[in-house]
């Protein structure tokens, strides 16, 4: 497991309380009305974009999922121009047009969220072709819920992926609900990671855990990058929130969300830092101030940004 220093780990702890606070923030001004379309919050699964992203370069690709807050800040999207985007302002990087569901930031390798199950894995899988074709040294790396593995696109890119030996990690971020269905109904094994095996790639599953994920991710992402091939990941985590925010979760028993909220992957990562000496419970509660004030002045940004005109809707459009 690799070594950090006090700084790394402070750094870490910023990242993820920092999807963690905006996420909060975002339940808030969506359920005022602030926000247009739907949103969907990672709330309990943060150690796994802001472990994964500490091992990608701003050139890196990146495809993600509905549910993308938090890997769109851990590649490193300003909060500034994220907030722009979510309220559809003008001045967000996709001009407002993008939401929640579709942000993309092709500067920061940034490919797009996607409101289609599955549909990010195989854009990675052009990305990391892309990559070997012009031998740039890039990565891909793609995030998927586990109800993204019953979809034929999961299945013929993985085995692309291995066939075309391509550099793309593929990350399952299994919360064991697939919208509104558990993954004992319509899954029959336990570890996604298996399918790995059906292609002839490396498949593990771990915790949700910060350094076991990182520790991974490192290993599979190196491997990828000096043509060692693609590889599967599963995180074993689980769903705090409903599938959007607004959903009472009527299909949820109290004890299944009770479990969920007790296992926090921020919190555990805190308790190590403390037993460790490297950092006071007054430091964490000042980075928490300090983000706290960066979100608030980061909506306040987006408030004040014009919307969009109307006559520039078909401008940049490509289909």
């Amino acid at each position: 497991m690799a070594t950090f220093n006090r700084d790394q780990l402070v750094e870490f702890y910023t990242r993820m309380i920092r999807i963690r606070m905006v996420e909060e923030k975002l339940m808030e001004v969506f359920s005022n009305g602030e926000i247009p379309g739907f949103i969907h919050v990672c709330i309990g699964q943060e150690a796994t974009p802001v472990a994964v992203c500490s091992h990608l370069d701003a050139t890196d690709y990146m495809a993600n999922t509905h549910r993308g807050h938090g890997h769109a800040l851990a590649k490193g999207i300003r909060a500034t121009d994220f907030m722009a985007e979510l309220f559809g302002r003008k001045n967000g990087p996709c001009r407002g047009r993008s939401g929640s569901m579709h942000l993309a930031d092709p500067d920061l390798g940034i490919l797009g969220a996607n409101g289609i199950v599955g549909g990010g894995i195989p854009i990675a899988c052009g990305a990391a072709l892309s990559a070997k074709y012009f031998k740039n040294n890039r990565v891909a790396v793609c995030f998927f819920g586990e109800g993204a593995t019953g979809e034929g696109t999961f299945h013929e890119s993985l085995n692309l992926a291995a066939v075309l030996n391509l550099p793309v990690v593929f990350i399952c971020e299994n919360n064991q609900w697939a919208e509104f269905t558990p993954q004992t109904v319509h899954m029959g094994i336990r570890d996604v990671a298996e399918r790995a095996a059906a292609y002839g790639i490396p498949g593990v599953a771990i915790p949700n855990d910060f350094f076991r994920i990182h520790e991974e991710a490192g290993k599979s992402i190196a491997t990828a990058r000096t043509g060692g091939g693609p590889s599967l990941i599963e995180v074993q985590s689980l769903r705090w929130h409903g599938h959007f925010v607004g959903d009472a979760q009527k299909y949820r028993n109290p004890e299944n969300i009770e479990t969920a909220m007790s296992a926090d992957c921020i919190a555990d990562f805190l308790q190590r830092l403390y037993a460790d000496n490297h950092i006071t419970h007054e430091e964490a509660e000042g980075i928490r101030k300090q983000v706290q004030e960066e979100i608030l002045s980061a909506v306040e940004y987006a408030r004040n940004s014009p919307l969009p005109d109307p006559s520039e809707l078909l401008e940049e459009l490509w289909v």
